[in-house]
């Protein structure tokens, strides 16, 4: 049945675009902003190692499904679940995990924005040579002064809620692929060019010592953990972005070696982002290990004491900007797709529509910084209780029941000749992942967020 099923969306142009705009939702503040930072407080290279083992193990299968049951349905994700299931003989409550993908990314836009307008404040601070000759002291207050300021956060989550809606509103290729066809390629030249600096100025061998050399002496179990949870997030897995990317991919193209690709230009990211970073760190005799605070505390005293640290810092925080919005756009898509699907809005609309109540959401995480600060439920800042729900809950949720439908509820014919693979042993492994491997993991990954497992 699902051979005739098209999007009323449109779909993207080719392969290309495919992986350009699925790297783009993958590739975001994660991979830059947290990537380094874990792996820096987990050991280096013993960590690295077990993270690549784990988007092998977890991510490239649930991948393979989230893509797959997109591209099969062709609506948004809740329309896509309810469908695919009446098609298996299961029950129509499968749409709860579109529901729960739709949510998930609405919710985690809603304080992503927030963070993202850290970066976009930044580029400016670097270009005014805010950091130049600046201590710890210095650039904490710069810090501080941001955050503690209410109408300033407000102002910067304004900003980036209305870069992403622009382009969400002009639809798949005028809108999304025409954006990542710019972004993704100038994140990687900018990203390149940190590296060639951290090689010209920074201690780039003692970097690339910490990155690429594993100590195993130094890889606990929650070390193991960490990198389980972030194969798994770092894909943008669960949220419903990929499933409705997946639905404009045209039906000529590999699943399997489209996210093979993905996930190689997402780690590559990650790799070359430890690379800029961790040479850069060490020449200025700072903490790889330093945390959160690594990019927007650390890094700018850096960018402070180095041959040419303004432009190193412009060109730093503009690309974190480009992850950022590349993956804001696939965040809020699912929403959209919903709204234009179920209440007859244009797409200018329901864009619209999902940005304002996105934005008003994000008010409460601008806030906690502040003036709401002192406001806590279960002991968690509202940004932090959204950022708790949605990373620890319902995102490992969403990719468990993805990995659950697709290996045991989906018949193996469906998704066979969905991923065009045969009978071969290729599918025999995905089939086999999908079912025992990832779920399994994604149970320890849940069980650990949520404190049964330490």
């Amino acid at each position: 049945m699902n051979e005739k099923r098209t999007s009323i969306h449109g779909q993207w142009s080719g392969r290309l675009a495919f992986i350009l705009a699925a790297t783009g939702s993958a590739v975001g503040l994660g991979n830059i902003w947290k990537f380094p930072y874990i792996a820096g407080e987990n050991g280096g290279g013993a960590f690295v190692l077990v993270y690549l083992i784990c988007i092998a193990l977890i991510g490239v299968p649930i991948m393979m499904a989230e893509i797959l049951l997109g591209r099969r349905g062709r609506q948004n994700p809740v329309h896509t679940m309810a469908t695919l299931a009446e098609e298996e003989g299961a029950s129509k409550a499968w749409g709860l995990l579109g529901w729960m993908g739709v949510l998930a990314g609405f919710m985690i836009l809603s304080y992503y924005s927030v963070v993202a307008g850290w970066a976009l404040s930044y580029i400016f601070e670097a270009a005014s040579g805010a950091f130049s000759n600046t201590d710890a002291k210095g650039v904490s207050a710069i810090f501080s002064d941001l955050t503690g300021s209410a109408s300033s956060l407000m102002l910067w989550h304004t900003l980036f809620m209305f870069m992403t809606m622009i382009v969400v509103a002009q639809g798949v290729k005028s809108g999304l692929e025409r954006a990542v066809k710019w972004l993704m390629p100038g994140l990687f030249v900018i990203l390149v060019l940190l590296v060639g600096y951290a090689m010209a100025e920074g201690n780039f061998a003692q970097g690339i010592h910490f990155l690429f050399s594993p100590d195993f002496s130094k890889l606990s179990t929650d070390a193991i953990l960490i990198a389980m949870g972030h194969a798994f997030f770092t894909l943008s897995l669960g949220m419903g972005a990929i499933m409705i990317y997946g639905s404009y991919l045209p039906e000529n193209v590999s699943i399997a070696r489209t996210t093979f690709m993905v996930a190689l230009a997402d780690t590559a990211v990650a790799l070359l982002a430890g690379m800029a970073i961790f040479p850069i760190v060490f020449a200025n005799g700072l903490e790889p290990g330093a945390g959160p605070g690594l990019v927007f505390q650390t890094l700018p005293i850096a960018f402070g004491q180095m041959p040419g640290g303004v432009i190193v810092g412009l060109l730093f925080f503009i690309m974190l900007s480009f992850a950022a919005w590349s993956s804001s756009i696939s965040l809020i898509e699912p929403a959209v797709t919903w709204l234009v699907e179920n209440k007859n809005l244009t797409r200018g609309r329901a864009s619209i529509l999902a940005g304002m109540v996105t934005w008003a959401l994000g008010i409460g995480s601008a806030l906690s910084f502040n003036l709401w600060g002192d406001y806590k439920l279960l002991d968690k800042t509202f940004f932090d209780l959204i950022d708790y729900l949605t990373a620890n809950i319902m995102l490992p949720l969403g990719g468990l029941a993805i990995a659950i439908f697709t290996g045991w509820v989906m018949h193996r014919s469906s998704s066979r000749g969905e991923l065009q693979m045969g009978e071969s042993a290729s599918f025999e492994l995905w089939h086999f992942l999908v079912r025992f491997v990832a779920p399994f993991a994604v149970i320890i990954v849940f069980f650990s967020a949520i404190g049964l497992i330490k």
